[in-house]
């Protein structure tokens, strides 16, 4: 079974962006982050491909494990990212994040979309004196898991930050200009400020069309 993807060899294409999944600098070494990357090879017959760039191309082996063709080594998840994986043997108490199932990857033609399945909280936590196993495992399974990349924003120039400064100063009332006093701020005055957050500290679910935009030239996005 090979869970929606294709039988054999391929590469997997961020509708998004146009990359594909790739093994960072094709390193084999455990722990090292899958990313998405600009196609490097475009021939998908395997006779006229370059081996070097096999590590845009993967496979689901015979345990259903989603693999890196250039290393043979699983994908896992590892702190919300795309992991390779060795092998390791079984260290108790288990599952933990060193020794855990690998994730399963399934591929939906219908939805485009690559969901993750754990069979166990990807997370590991250890009960609290207030949980039971039982009720930490049954939170992890109401989520539903999906492959997405992170977009990115290209960095601000200074002509950015001066428009930005300008754009605040005159929508500002002119009492902000009006000499140093002492103002006591409202929990609502504190709490209707603004607050910069990086992309990274964004959950997928609260990102506007602005957290969206995807316009920076580096070539590397984050899965």
């Amino acid at each position: 079974d090979t869970r929606g993807f294709p039988p054999g060899f391929f590469v997997v294409r961020s509708i998004a962006t146009g990359r594909l999944l790739d093994v960072t600098a094709n390193a084999v070494d455990d722990s090292t982050e899958l990313i998405l990357y600009p196609e490097q090879e475009k021939s998908l017959v395997d006779s006229l491909r370059d081996p070097e760039h096999d590590n845009q191309v993967f496979c689901v082996d015979p345990s259903g494990a989603l693999s890196s063709r250039s290393s043979g080594h699983a994908i896992d998840v590892e702190d919300g990212r795309l992991v390779l994986r060795h092998r390791r043997p079984i260290v108790h108490p288990f599952p933990n994040a060193y020794s855990h199932p690998l994730p399963q990857f399934s591929y939906s033609a219908e939805t485009k979309e690559i969901s993750v399945t754990f069979d166990t909280d990807p997370a590991y936590p250890a009960p609290t004196a207030s949980q039971t196993r039982e009720s930490v495992t049954e939170a992890w399974r109401r989520k539903r898991y999906i492959l997405s990349s992170i977009p990115e924003r290209k960095p601000k120039t200074f002509m950015d930050d001066a428009s930005a400064f300008l754009t605040s100063a005159m929508n500002t009332p002119l009492s902000f200009f009006s000499g140093n006093r002492n103002v006591e701020s409202s929990p609502d005055a504190v709490f209707g400020g603004e607050l910069e957050l990086h992309e990274d500290e964004i959950l997928e679910q609260d990102r506007g069309e602005e957290g969206e935009v995807d316009d920076s030239p580096d070539p590397l996005r984050r899965v």
